[in-house]
């Protein structure tokens, strides 16, 4: 599901087992991410395939990328893969207005 970024935060603080999923390369995220998140290359098949298996299904799963493309395919595959509550940043971490931790 996308959501804009208040929807996208509000969802965040109103879930118990949530998690935020950047999927931008590692190099993408030592240039900045948003606080509290795990960074798993789309990019890198086995490693971001092998990485997701350490979330729940029943996680509300926040992923995010550079402009909301590869986040969505994230999204897309996780759903296929069972899990039930993913949601994508809508226009990703360059439409962000929050605190970017560098």
């Amino acid at each position: 599901m996308n959501l804009d970024e208040k929807k996208w935060t509000e969802s965040i603080k109103n879930s118990e087992n949530s998690k935020i999923l950047d999927v931008r390369t590692p190099e993408e995220f030592d240039g900045g991410y948003i606080k509290e998140s795990i960074n798993l290359n789309i990019y890198d098949s086995h490693g971001f395939l092998e990485g997701i298996k350490d979330f729940s299904k029943s996680d509300c799963i926040h992923i995010y990328c550079r402009s909301g493309a590869r986040s969505f395919q994230a999204c897309e595959l996780m759903k296929q893969m069972g899990y039930k509550s993913v949601y994508n940043l809508e226009g990703g971490i360059l439409d962000w207005g929050g605190d970017i931790i560098k």
